[in-house]
C-alpha cells in the first residue's frame, strides 16, 4: 500500500483558552460552549464533609452547642461555625460541588461569606454570578 502525502513529525493543536485563579489555584478557562470534564473541587467537597458531620453531631445531642464541639475538635468557634452553614447549601449546589459541576465562581472563599438561605435566591446568585464570567 503506498501512501500518497507524508505523515508529519509533528502536528501542532490550537485549543483557545485563557488562565484564571479560582481558589487560590489557577485553572484553564475553555471558550463558550465547551464543557471539559471537571473533578470535584477536594477543598469544597472535604468542607461540606466536615459541615454535614458537625451538624449530625449536634443534633444527635453528641455535643450541646457549638463552642463544645469545636473545643473537642482543636478549631476556633468563629471558623466552625462559618464552615457550618454550608449545611445550609441548597440540595443542587452540593450535588454540583460534589460532581464537580458547580458554577466557577462558587469557591471555599466564596461560600464562607454570607449567602441568602433561601435555595432559589442561592440558584440565581450562583447563576448570575457565573454567567457574567
Amino acid at each position: 500500500m503506498t501512501r500518497v502525502a507524508p505523515i508529519p513529525e509533528t502536528v501542532t493543536l490550537h485549543v483557545p483558552f485563557r488562565v484564571v485563579k479560582r481558589g487560590g489555584r489557577k485553572e484553564m478557562r475553555l471558550p463558550d460552549g465547551v464543557r471539559p470534564d471537571r473533578k470535584a473541587d477536594n477543598t469544597l467537597v472535604k468542607a461540606l464533609a466536615r459541615a454535614f458531620r458537625w451538624k449530625r453531631m449536634l443534633e444527635s445531642g453528641e455535643f450541646s452547642s457549638i463552642s463544645e464541639l469545636a473545643e473537642k475538635e482543636g478549631i476556633a468557634f468563629t471558623y466552625m461555625a462559618r464552615l457550618m452553614r454550608l449545611s445550609l447549601l441548597s440540595p443542587a449546589i452540593v450535588d454540583a460541588i460534589m460532581d464537580g459541576r458547580q458554577p466557577a465562581n462558587v469557591t471555599l472563599a466564596d461560600l464562607m461569606g454570607s449567602f441568602p438561605p433561601d435555595w432559589q435566591e442561592q440558584q440565581a446568585l450562583w447563576t448570575a454570578d457565573s454567567a457574567q464570567d
